[in-house]
């Protein structure tokens, strides 16, 4: 099981660096109009578009957290005794899928929205990837 766990560490954080860094979806409007932003790049683009809130909220769910439970995942794994950050990554892990569900409500709106049309790329296989492999080793962590 310690293997295992060593093996879905890293690959959770290289993981989750490039659902971050590379392009999450890929917008077309009006058939001649495309984006394809990360999700650094839509969390920098409300905060500029004054929408502060909402950028908090999505960066507080969809980077905060996560980043908290890859961290909490790694210490508890690494420790001896790791009962107080075993209760904190347990209460990290109850907020876990909120991210992806965020994403997955944009994909929705922009596929059924007429004037806009979405596709999954890259950055969101990786950002998923992450998200299980995280709650994986979570999981084995908090068992051995």
């Amino acid at each position: 099981m310690r293997l295992i766990i060593a093996l879905l560490l890293p690959v959770s954080a290289f993981s989750f660096a490039l659902g971050l860094t590379l392009p999450l979806m890929r917008f077309e409007r009006l058939y001649f109009l495309e984006e394809r932003p990360s999700l650094l790049q839509i969390v920098w683009g409300l905060w500029q578009d004054s929408e502060p809130w909402l950028a908090a909220v999505i960066g507080l769910f969809s980077i905060a957290l996560p980043t908290a439970k890859i961290l909490l995942t790694h210490v508890v794994a690494l420790t001896r005794t790791p009962s107080r950050s075993l209760k904190l990554l347990s209460a990290v892990s109850k907020w876990s899928m909120l991210d992806v569900m965020l994403v997955a409500l944009v994909l929705f709106a922009a596929k059924t929205s007429s004037l806009a049309d979405a596709a999954a790329l890259p950055g969101l296989w990786f950002y998923a990837a992450a998200t299980v492999s995280t709650a994986l080793a979570a999981f084995l962590t908090a068992r051995r």
